[in-house]
């Protein structure tokens, strides 16, 4: 297979990652005479990712968060889209090794962003359930559905313990969403869908290592976010560690143990690495090692951006957080200093500009800390609504949005709540499985 990327007389920035720093440097070169872009992405779409907890919890479509990078792009000539995956790095020829092929470059840009960190532990990575993309929050919708279903037809008590409750591992904001989001299904849509099934009996738990929800966050709203969940029945554990997890029991630190089939992974995560840099540059959790101008350290022609750019500043001194503002700052000043570069003028050091921190609770209730203020309740809830619709790409797609959290915010009642899976092809694998084995042992 061939990229078939005719080569021009402008210098070619090679970015690989469509997330929010990757769609916003490629947008802001996009219309310049210098450059060539060249957008790498696993999937043909953009997607946002503070919203994937609502698709994981029936609250929102999956194509309400996504949008197709070749709409953002149809009319920019210079901008070439490949779907495929980056297999290695050749610093040396400057060239990227994909699926496709090899793809050289002038200016490379990795802005591949994040994966779940299950620190190590194998029952974990095998048992639990992440939410890092969003054909895992729909696996996550399908399958906390699905246990419901089923919950109908065991009759053993620990059974349906098993497949009603919830365990939530980490206290961030996606964890508190999510927690606040099942205590209201459990409280108000799930007993009219299931008659038959006794809510009573759900339990909802949110462990969390440190001493404290939200962490990045005010004590104040630390302390809102926590009374609201245990408000609404959600058992939160506070400097509990999570041990195991054998796909029926949760172990922790403390010596006790949860029951439940259903183990909810938010608890941390890794930069996604390119094969082809050396150890010097990388640093803690798996980052690029950047200098103020984003260029990976031992490099000039290679740049890090948003989640994966480990970048200190005096305010900042074991990097900047990983969420989307960032990104998208560091997104929109590589791209000015890439074009400074080719103007033979010096780059300019990045400065992150804090916008706050935000996080919902549940329905109409929200913890926001602002550079000009404080909120929680309502008002917060207000922000956050306005702040996130305005992040999301495409007209369409936030009108759609706006729709759903109004219609859910009088009525209660998402409607989206569908189990959909992918159609498994007939046939025995198990024979076809052993005839294999069997012809690997012949050879």
């Amino acid at each position: 297979m061939n990229p078939n990327i005719p080569r021009t007389d402008r210098k070619r920035v090679v970015i690989v990652g469509a997330g929010f720093g990757g769609l916003r440097l490629a947008r802001k070169l996009s219309s310049r005479k210098e450059f060539q872009v060249v957008l790498i992405n696993k999937t043909n779409y953009h997607e946002f990712q503070p919203l994937y907890y609502q698709v994981a919890t029936a609250g929102l479509e999956a194509s309400s968060i996504l949008f197709p990078l070749r709409v953002v792009f149809q009319d920019c000539k210079d901008v070439h889209i490949r779907v495929t995956t980056v297999t290695q790095i050749h610093t040396d020829t400057k060239t990227v090794d994909t699926d496709l092929g090899p793809i050289e470059y002038d200016y490379l840009v990795i802005a591949t962003g994040t994966d779940s960190n299950f620190f190590g532990m194998q029952n974990i990575i095998e048992k639990a359930l992440p939410m890092k993309s969003v054909s895992e929050a729909i696996a996550l919708r399908n399958r906390l559905l699905q246990n419901f279903e089923d919950a109908l037809s065991v009759d053993n008590q620990d059974e349906k313990e098993g497949f009603m409750n919830v365990v939530v591992v980490g206290g961030g904001p996606t964890g508190v969403e999510l927690c606040g989001t099942f205590a209201e299904l459990k409280n108000t849509l799930l007993p009219g869908d299931y008659p038959e099934l006794d809510f009573n009996m759900m339990e909802i738990y949110l462990i969390e290592s440190g001493a404290e929800l939200l962490g990045p966050f005010s004590k104040p709203a630390q302390e809102k976010a926590k009374k609201y969940l245990e408000k609404s029945s959600v058992n939160v554990r506070l400097s509990t560690r999570v041990l195991d997890f054998d796909g029926r029991y949760v172990s922790m630190n403390d010596g006790t143990k949860l029951r439940t089939n259903n183990l909810i992974w938010t608890a941390g995560v890794k930069a996604n690495m390119l094969n082809g840099f050396p150890k010097e540059a990388i640093g803690r959790g798996g980052r690029f090692i950047v200098n103020r101008f984003n260029q990976v350290q031992g490099y000039q022609d290679v740049f890090a951006i948003g989640d994966v750019a480990l970048m200190t500043e005096e305010k900042y001194p074991d990097g900047h957080p990983q969420v989307a503002q960032p990104a998208i700052q560091q997104g929109k000043w590589l791209g000015r200093n890439l074009v400074r570069l080719e103007k033979n003028e010096p780059m300019e050091e990045f400065h992150y500009k804090d916008l706050g921190t935000m996080a919902t609770i549940g329905k109409g209730v929200a913890v926001a800390d602002l550079p000009f203020g404080r909120f929680q309740g309502f008002f917060a809830w207000i922000l956050w609504l306005f702040v996130h619709l305005m992040a999301i790409v495409g007209v369409k797609n936030r009108l759609l949005i706006f729709i759903n959290w109004m219609w859910n915010y009088l009525s209660d009642d998402q409607s989206l709540r569908l189990i959909i899976k992918p159609k498994i092809p007939k046939g025995n694998f198990d024979a076809i499985k052993q005839k294999v084995e069997d012809q690997l042992v012949t050879k």
